[in-house]
This record gives C-alpha cells, sequence and structure tokens, in this order.
C-alpha cells in the first residue's frame, strides 16, 4: 500500500532503499537519470556512488569531471557537490550513504585511532574496478528482499573494509584560527527551521554582514541562505524518513508550504518528498 501523500514511481523515479534494522546505510537507485539534476548540495552522511550507464559531469569542490559506466564518485560529509547528466543522455547510478559516526567505528577497527571523528578521503573519484564491482553487488544484496539482516550487516562492513583500503586518506587539515565562520555555520544548523536574517547571523557568530557574505561560500561552498536551505531539506529527510506527513514536514521544517517544501527538495535530492517517503 501506499502512503496518501506518497508517489508512484515511474521508470524514472530513483529508488530508495532503508531498514530500520539497519539505520546507518540509506541506498538510491536511479535507472535512467536525465531527468535527475541536483543543485549544489552536501550531506551529513558518507555517500559513494558507482555509475552503472550514461555519462555526467560530477562537481565536487575544485574537481570537475565527466564520469561513465564504472565511476565511482566518492563524497566526505559536508563536501559541496553536484552530479548531473551531460545534454539530457540517459544515465544510471546507486548511491550509497552510510552514517558519519557509524562509519567512524568502523574505521576505529580497522586500525584508526579510537574516539577519533571520520576519518576523510583525499580521493573524490576513482575508476577502481574492485570498488565498483563491490558496490554493485552490496546494492544489489541490500535490494535482495531474500537476504536477511545478518548477511546486508556483514556485507556492509566488509565494503567498509574495502574502501579503506582502496581509498587514499585525506591529508591533516590544520583548524582556522579564525573560527567565527564556523560559529555562524552552526547557528544556521541549529535554527534552520525559523526564520533568519543576516542579522540574526552575525550577532551569533561576531561578524559584520560584508564579511560573512564574502567569507562564507568561500568556506564553506554555499550561500548562507543555501547553506539554510541545504539543512531544511536534510531535516526533512530525516522526519521524512520517519513517516510524517510531508505538509507538516513542510511546515516545521520552516518551508512556506508544501510546494515551497518540494521545490528545495526536487533541486537538492532530485527527487520528490513523496518519492523519497514512500516505501520500497
Amino acid at each position: 500500500m501506499w502512503p496518501a501523500d506518497a508517489e508512484r514511481p515511474a521508470a524514472s523515479a530513483p529508488r530508495f532503499w532503508r531498514d530500520a534494522a539497519l539505520p546507518h546505510v540509506e541506498l538510491r537507485s536511479v535507472e535512467d537519470g536525465r531527468r535527475v539534476c541536483y543543485a549544489p548540495h552536501s550531506h551529513d552522511t558518507f555517500s559513494i556512488g558507482v555509475i552503472t550507464g550514461g555519462v555526467s559531469t560530477y562537481a565536487n569542490g575544485r574537481l570537475r569531471e565527466r564520469v561513465g559506466p564504472g565511476s565511482v564518485v566518492v563524497v566526505n560529509p559536508e563536501d559541496v557537490h553536484a552530479c548531473n547528466p551531460v545534454d539530457g543522455q540517459p544515465w544510471a547510478y546507486h548511491m550509497l550513504f552510510l552514517d558519519t559516526a557509524w562509519l567512524a567505528r568502523q574505521q576505529a577497527t580497522l586500525g584508526l585511532p579510537e574516539g577519533r571523528d571520520f576519518q576523510p578521503f583525499a580521493t573524490a573519484a576513482s575508476r577502481d574496478p574492485l570498488l565498483a564491482e563491490g558496490l554493485m553487488r552490496l546494492q544489489a544484496l541490500l535490494h535482495d528482499g531474500q537476504a536477511d539482516r545478518l548477511e546486508k550487516e556483514s556485507a556492509t562492513v566488509a565494503f567498509v573494509a574495502l574502501l579503506q583500503a582502496r581509498l587514499d586518506p585525506a591529508p591533516a587539515v590544520l583548524a582556522e584560527a579564525d573560527d567565527r565562520l564556523a560559529r555562524a555555520a552552526e547557528f544556521i544548523a541549529d535554527n534552520c527551521t525559523r526564520p533568519l536574517s543576516l542579522g540574526d547571523i552575525c550577532a551569533a557568530a561576531g561578524l559584520s554582514e560584508s564579511y560573512l557574505i564574502r567569507a562564507f561560500q568561500r568556506r564553506y561552498g554555499l550561500t548562507p541562505h543555501a547553506f539554510l536551505i541545504d539543512r531544511r531539506i536534510r531535516y526533512s529527510r530525516a522526519r521524512l524518513r520517519r513517516g510524517h506527513a510531508i505538509a507538516d514536514v513542510a511546515a516545521d521544517a520552516g518551508f512556506a508550504d508544501q510546494a515551497h517544501l518540494h521545490r528545495a527538495f526536487k533541486r537538492l535530492v532530485a527527487a520528490t518528498p513523496g518519492q523519497y517517503r514512500a516505501p520500497v
């Protein structure tokens, strides 16, 4: 049965896999992505995807390149990125999202220092066939209704070990002496469901409006307003996963109405709220 406000999937619609027994894993699959276009956005999860058909343009930080079948894209938490079809051509992919805290614990079991945060990767794109094949096998298993929890969980842990072995670690990054921009980002994230002004953000972070506008996008890859919408969409995704009604989510997240949520969700998630909320 489909919820009253859910949408039945079309051939080109994204397909989401989630399981309450494995809350640290989410999978998105698209078979015909010619209409699947993303605005620059970020995730609080680690994500890795494999292109299975067609060609798309992948942007992650300063990286810009075309990716095709067998290409693997790697996105660390908070990295601003986008991936869009070339000239309206059909393309297909699978994208795996892993909870950052869970992934950090897995990294600790693989020899990284315990008690540390997630250790990011320097690799943003790869043609490693082992990674591509490993992700293809994992997505097929997750979608398999006959496979049980133990098998799926074990395969996910094994795939993390493959990631750690095949991807280059990111170099250590020195913390900036001036943490006012970080305070601004934290304030936006903590207050994303209510109306905010530049004055609110600047007062919380101790910044001038002109400096915030100049420096925020340089550091985070998004304007303060785009960062706010990005965080509202994260909040909305979490509420939709828990089965809340779309109209309620729109109001709770700070959007003007359900149509406003729909437009923003489609730009950043390349799916409608109903498609995302619908069961597999």
